[in-house]
């Protein structure tokens, strides 16, 4: 490495790569430092790629990409321990271009996103832990890695959610459990013919399951299941606060969400080809530190930058908003010679005036809304009653669904005071 560069980025996940490759096709000097042997290296595989911010750094991207499968189902499943009630959508709008969104490989992923920022010219160097930050007064002005020494003008910190680059900035406080959630995901190998027929696939059509309910024994959280072409992430999300509170380990978690019913046959014969575990923003606003300093830029799951909304789980796709933002207000700065916080402060207003921040602001209140927890106990248990109520076959008259939802409702452990605040608070926060 040379000693002196424009931009250091830290991190080479997809918001450290889109700010580098931005920047290099604008004749930046910029370094993409990664702690990993490759790109992806560290990042457990599987999640959706909701892609259209891609498409405005790297038009048609998938054509050249290494993407699994367009999302065309959406599933979300209720489940108590021996039941499973859903709502399965599915569009053929979302199976022609530019598609709504992909499911991705992150291993795979971020090393072609990398390769795309060299490509345009940023120097990639993996395999350098960062151990430092480098200052001239208040003003940040490169990195430390062991005994090495590495200039730049401004440091982008994209090194995750645990950011270490912007804790030492005294851009954020060390972090809260009540702000963060524990990933544990599996990779299972399938043929691609098996996957296609379980889940009623055709082409390069793709299926994604969130689930809701046992899979987290009562944590708030929720289950996931995203379909590869020869494989399937499937995994649990978990808060850690409530992991601890009630001491669940999530790996035991995972073993009985696999043995569900719901789950079981999906995977049925599936070799296990990767797991792993890694820390999820869930604080949404309340856990964002400050997002620029004199001389460095916080972006990504670095920036907690990341939605869960009953409906879908983002974060991708804002972590590569954020690294456009970053590198078009540090192009801003370097026209000006300013590269103080406020000459960096177009970051900023970019962010408030993209869907990054105002996706954010949209879903402040929805993870307070999903630490309710009735969502993980009552209401499965009350779908999946009147479910069986509905199907049950017995030999004496049936009633019409309304008394049958009347009775179901009485047996549960909800109140209509509960049913109308839940209904009310989701309604505002979803």
């Amino acid at each position: 490495m040379e000693d002196k560069f424009d931009v250091i980025v830290v991190g080479a996940g997809p918001a450290g790569a889109a700010a580098a490759c931005r920047l290099a096709r604008e004749g930046l000097q910029v370094a993409l430092v990664e702690r990993g042997p490759y790109p992806g290296s560290k990042n457990l595989s599987g999640g959706v790629l909701f892609g259209q911010v891609l498409g405005r750094l790297i038009p048609e991207f998938w054509r050249q990409a290494p993407v699994e499968r367009h999302i065309t189902r959406h599933v979300i499943t209720f489940m108590t321990g021996e039941t499973a009630f859903s709502s399965d959508f599915r569009t053929q709008a979302f199976d022609q271009p530019p598609y709504n969104g992909f499911s991705v490989l992150r291993g795979k992923f971020d090393r072609w996103l990398a390769e795309q920022a060299e490509q345009a010219g940023a120097m990639l160097v993996p395999g350098i832990k960062v151990d430092a930050l480098v200052w001239e007064g208040t003003r940040v002005t490169g990195i430390r890695a062991g005994d090495e020494q590495f200039r730049a003008n401004v440091v982008v910190a994209a090194d995750g959610a645990n950011s270490f680059i912007a804790e030492q900035a005294g851009l954020r406080r060390k972090f809260d459990t009540a702000h963060l959630a524990v990933g544990v995901k599996e990779l299972i190998g399938l043929p691609r013919e098996v996957i296609a027929d379980r889940f009623g696939l055709t082409g390069d059509e793709g299926a994604a399951f969130g689930l809701v309910g046992f899979a987290t024994q009562g944590v708030a959280g929720g289950g996931f299941l995203y379909t590869n072409q020869e494989s399937l992430s499937v995994g649990l999300v978990m808060r850690l606060d409530g992991c601890l509170r009630a001491q669940v380990r999530p790996a035991e978690a995972m073993e009985g969400f696999l043995a569900h019913p719901a789950i079981a046959p999906f995977i049925r014969g599936g070799k296990l080809l990767e797991y792993g575990a890694h820390l999820v923003p869930e604080g949404g606003l309340a856990m964002m530190p400050k997002l620029a300093g004199d001389g460095i830029l916080v972006v990504g799951d670095a920036a907690g930058l990341a939605v869960n909304n009953g409906f879908a789980v983002r974060g991708m796709d804002l972590a590569l908003g954020s690294g456009i933002a970053a590198a078009e207000a540090i192009l801003e700065a370097a026209a000006a010679r300013d590269f103080s916080a406020a000459g960096l402060g177009g970051y900023t207003r970019r962010l408030e005036s993209s869907f990054v921040m105002q996706d954010m602001r949209t879903y402040a209140g929805a993870n307070d809304f999903l630490k309710n927890p009735r969502l993980y106990d009552a209401y499965p248990a009350l779908a999946a009653d009147l479910m069986t109520r509905v199907y049950s076959q017995a030999s004496e008259p049936k009633r019409h669904l309304l008394p049958m939802l009347l009775q179901t409702f009485r047996e549960s452990k909800l109140s209509p005071v509960d049913l109308l605040l839940d209904g009310r608070k989701g309604a505002r926060r979803l």
